[in-house]
Parts: C-alpha cells; sequence; structure tokens
C-alpha cells in the first residue's frame, strides 16, 4: 500500500518551474520512444523489469532504537549513499525494480520502516523515529556517509523531518508527491487503521485485494504482481497485511501546516539541499504544488513528472529513474 499525488486537470494554468525542469520534455519524450519499441505481447514483463529484479538485493539489519530494521541494498558501499524511503503502508520491496537503476553511481539502501514490511513493529510510530532510521540504515556501512534520503509519500515526511533535524549528516532530499500541507495520503483514507485486521484465508485471495491507497487508473500489472507477492505474511493459518495497522494512527499534529509561514520556516530549516517531484496526476492540489514551488524557489528544483499517478513507481518507474538520475547527476557537479 501507499500513496497518490497532484492532479493538474488540462487548462489549468501551469507554474513557472525551476530552470533544471527544461530537462522534463526531453527526458519524458525519451522514455516513451524507449517503452514503445520494446513491443510487448499482452502480460509479458519487459526486459528492464526482469533485468532489475535479478539484480538481487543484499538484505540486512540493524537495530534501532530496541527496534529490528531490515534493509534491502543495491551496488558498491564504495559509492555516494542514496536511502530510498517507501511511503506508508508500503515497504522497501516497492523499490525492487527502481533500486538496480539508480545503483550504477549510488549504493542504494532501501528500508522497511519500523512496523512495515519485515521490520519490527513498535508500541508507537513517529516521524522523528522513522528519520533516525533512515540515517541509522544509510550509514549502517559507513559512519561518515552523508547519505542523501528519496522519500515517497509518507516517506517524503519522513525526508523531510530528516532533513529538518538531522539536516548536516546528509546531503540532501527529493520528496515525491508529499502533500507538505495535510497528512500523508494512506493515513488519511485508511478506515480501518488501528484496529486488528481479521486476515485472510488464502494467499491468493489476499494478494488478488492488493490496491495502491489512495488508488490510481494506470498500474503495471506486472510491477504490482511483484509488490503485492512481497507485502503479504501468513500467521496462524491466516494471511495478512505486512504492515502494522497502528502506523496509521499518527495524529494530525504529525504532519499539518496550517499556511504558508510555518511551510517556509520548515524549508528555511531544512540545512541540505532539498528538491521535489510532483507527480502530474497524484493527489497535491493546484494550491499545494504552486505554495511549494513558490517557497522552494532557487533552494531546489521543482520538477513534475508528466503523465504520473502519486505511485509513480507503479505506472511510471522509467521516468522516475530518468528524473533522479538527472537530478542526481545535476547535484553531483555543482
Amino acid at each position: 500500500m501507499a500513496n497518490v499525488s497532484a492532479v493538474l486537470p488540462e487548462g489549468a494554468p501551469s507554474p513557472t518551474y525551476h530552470p533544471w525542469v527544461r530537462l522534463r520534455p526531453w527526458v519524458t519524450r525519451a522514455v516513451k520512444e524507449a517503452e514503445a519499441a520494446v513491443g510487448l505481447g499482452p502480460g509479458e514483463p519487459p526486459s528492464w523489469f526482469t533485468t532489475a529484479l535479478d539484480a538481487k538485493p543484499e538484505r540486512s539489519s540493524i537495530d534501532v532504537e530496541g527496534c529490528t530494521v531490515r534493509y534491502r541494498t543495491w551496488g558498491d558501499p564504495r559509492r555516494p549513499a542514496l536511502v530510498l524511503i517507501h511511503g506508508g503502508g508500503a515497504h522497501s520491496g516497492w523499490w525492487d525494480h527502481v533500486a538496480p537503476l539508480l545503483s550504477r553511481q549510488h549504493y542504494v539502501i532501501a528500508p522497511d520502516l519500523s512496523g512495515h514490511g519485515d521490520s519490527g513493529r513498535r508500541p508507537e510510530y513517529a516521524l522523528e523515529t522513522w528519520s533516525r532510521e533512515a540515517l541509522a540504515v544509510g550509514t549502517a556501512h559507513d559512519a561518515d556517509a552523508r547519505p542523501l534520503i528519496v522519500g515517497h509519500s509518507m516517506g517524503g515526511w519522513v525526508a523531510a523531518t530528516t532533513a529538518v533535524h538531522h539536516g548536516p549528516d546528509i546531503e540532501g532530499i527529493v520528496t515525491i508527491d508529499t502533500p507538505l500541507r495535510d497528512r500523508a495520503p494512506e493515513g488519511g483514507r485508511m478506515d480501518n487503521r488501528g484496529r486488528k485486521p481479521a486476515g485472510y484465508r488464502s494467499r491468493t485471495e489476499i494478494i488478488s485485494r492488493f490496491r495502491p491507497i489512495p488508488t490510481q487508473d494506470e498500474v503495471l500489472p506486472f510491477v504490482a504482481d511483484h509488490i503485492a507477492a512481497e507485502s503479504v505474511r501468513r500467521q496462524d493459518g491466516r494471511w495478512f497485511w505486512k504492515f502494522d495497522p497502528w502506523v496509521f494512527a499518527l495524529s494530525d499534529n504529525s504532519f499539518v501546516s496550517t499556511d504558508q509561514e510555518p511551510l517556509e520556516e520548515i524549508f528555511a530549516a531544512m540545512r541540505c539541499r532539498t528538491g521535489y517531484i510532483l507527480c502530474e496526476r497524484g493527489i497535491v492540489p493546484v494550491e499545494m504544488a504552486q505554495l511549494i514551488e513558490s517557497v522552494l524557489q532557487l533552494r531546489g528544483p521543482f520538477i513534475q513528472l508528466a503523465v504520473a499517478g502519486h505511485h509513480p513507481m507503479l505506472d511510471q518507474p522509467l521516468s522516475l529513474v530518468a528524473t533522479l538520475r538527472t537530478l542526481l547527476e545535476m547535484w553531483s557537479i555543482t
């Protein structure tokens, strides 16, 4: 499970984007041409996807404040560290087909935040705790590493919290379709948050019920199949989603910034590089997107990911990879 992003309807005035965004039409066109050239049959996963999954991650764990946090890594640990943070209710496997495509230049690390995936559970959850987990896995291989953190949806809140509280210890953050003036959409739309789940009778049944939260119209079936299979566990003869329902019990005060001034203060408090990726067909309202762009100004790039839903790793993974590669490369030479 995870979240959705901003819708810019046809005819809506386009914001004035950061100069780097001029790269976007070229990147998007190149990705579309590459995808069209594959010529896949119905339901057949493309070679880039199967090749990415063949690059099996190394699986590790670390204790963070009394809780086991598990994480996956790809690439050479001597390269700059890049931490990928999943959304609420999701897990590190959401990055399985994305991380290998970023590992040529980075040591890619994808944790299961506590209460998610195969990590342990806590009596209660907080963005500050998750931010310390992100920093811990990003420096587990090298205490002197200054990781760059990419967070999707609720994971963007974790990245932002890390930037505020640990800015000098990281290289920068990129938030993907995170509604920075609202609570993470996963939590706000889970009617059963905090309740004990009843489970499902079979693995087939629970996987058939897999849906991203919030939902989106377009999902690549081969990506969804892989993520769904990684999202379930068996306990006492029943099948359950791996996440702890109590991760959605965070108070609204954990997320909400009520007006422009606090949002400006949040960005000003981030003592590291900051970038923002807006999904064109996500859930971030136009007004909020424009506010985030305005507050960012020259602090960092504001990039719109064309025709992407809130979960770009589900419908536009290659566009997401191309955008991240471009942004990270620009940062590496400036």
